[in-house]
C-alpha cells in the first residue's frame, strides 16, 4: 500500500493513495489514522479523511522527512482494522412531499419510482468519512445506474434528514442547508447532536441500509424520536 505524505504549509499536511476507492484502502487509512495518533497525537489538531487522503493540522511544524521515515517504518507493521459488522437502518420515506426531486429523477432513469426507490434501499452503504457537514456520511455502494450530475443550479434550503443523490454518491443532510444533490427522500432520524458522544451514532467503516416507510410511519417517528437500530 504506497502511501505519500507532502507538506502544503508549516501546519497542514496530507496523506495520499493513488490507487481506486476500495475496502482495503479504508482499512488501512483507518488503521494509519489510529497509529499516527497513537505516536503523534500531542503535536495534532484535527485528521480528516477523505476517500483517497488523510489531512492532517498540526499545533505545531513537524518535518516532512519525520513524518515520511514515520511512514517507511510503520507500513508494513501496520494491522488492518478488523470490520465491526455494524449494519444501521435508516427509515426513508421515499415520496414527492418528502423527496421533491424523486419523480424527475425516475423519469430521466426511464423507469418508475417503484424501481428507483428498490434499486436505493437495497444496496448496503460503507461510512467512508464524514465531511462537507458535521454528521455527513460519505457512503460508497450507490447503484450505477442511479449515477446522476449535481444540479447545476443548487437549493438554497435542503430540510435536514433529506435524503439525496449526488455524482456517484447517495447522502443523507443531517442538517438544513444549501445543497446541490437530488433529493428522493428523507428521513425521521437525527444524524448530528452536538450535546451527545459521541454527535454522531456510526462510525466510518460500518454500513447502512435504507428501510423504505410509509408517510404515517414517518409522522409517527418525527413524533416519537427513535433511536438508530442495528440491523
Amino acid at each position: 500500500m504506497i502511501t505519500r505524505y507532502q507538506s502544503f504549509t508549516p501546519f497542514f499536511g496530507e496523506f495520499s493513495w493513488d490507487q481506486p476507492i476500495s475496502d482495503e484502502l479504508l482499512q488501512f487509512q483507518i488503521a494509519l489514522a489510529k497509529q499516527f495518533k497513537i505516536d503523534f497525537g500531542k503535536d495534532i489538531q484535527e485528521v480528516r479523511m477523505g476517500f483517497k487522503t488523510l489531512s492532517v493540522l498540526w499545533k505545531k511544524e513537524i518535518p516532512s522527512m519525520e513524518i515520511t521515515s514515520w511512514i517507511e517504518c510503520m507500513a508494513d507493521q501496520l494491522t488492518l482494522i478488523t470490520w465491526e459488522q455494524k449494519v444501521w437502518e435508516v427509515p426513508v420515506c421515499y415520496s414527492e412531499s418528502k423527496g421533491k426531486d424523486l419523480k424527475i429523477l425516475a423519469a430521466r432513469k426511464n423507469m418508475s419510482k417503484e424501481e428507483l426507490i428498490s434499486l436505493h434501499s437495497n444496496p448496503s452503504y460503507r461510512i467512508y468519512f464524514f465531511g462537507f457537514l458535521p454528521g455527513f456520511m460519505y457512503l460508497n455502494g450507490l447503484h450505477e445506474v442511479l449515477h446522476t450530475p449535481r444540479k447545476s443550479v443548487p437549493e438554497l434550503i435542503v430540510p435536514a434528514g433529506s435524503v439525496a443523490i449526488g455524482a456517484n454518491q447517495t447522502g443523507i443532510y443531517p442538517s438544513q442547508s444549501p445543497g446541490g444533490w437530488h433529493l428522493i427522500g428523507t428521513s425521521p432520524l437525527v444524524f448530528f447532536d452536538p450535546k451527545s458522544k459521541p454527535p454522531v451514532w456510526a462510525s466510518p467503516g460500518e454500513l447502512i441500509v435504507f428501510r423504505p416507510i410509509t408517510e404515517k410511519e414517518f409522522d409517527f417517528d418525527m413524533r416519537h424520536p427513535q433511536i438508530p437500530k442495528l440491523k
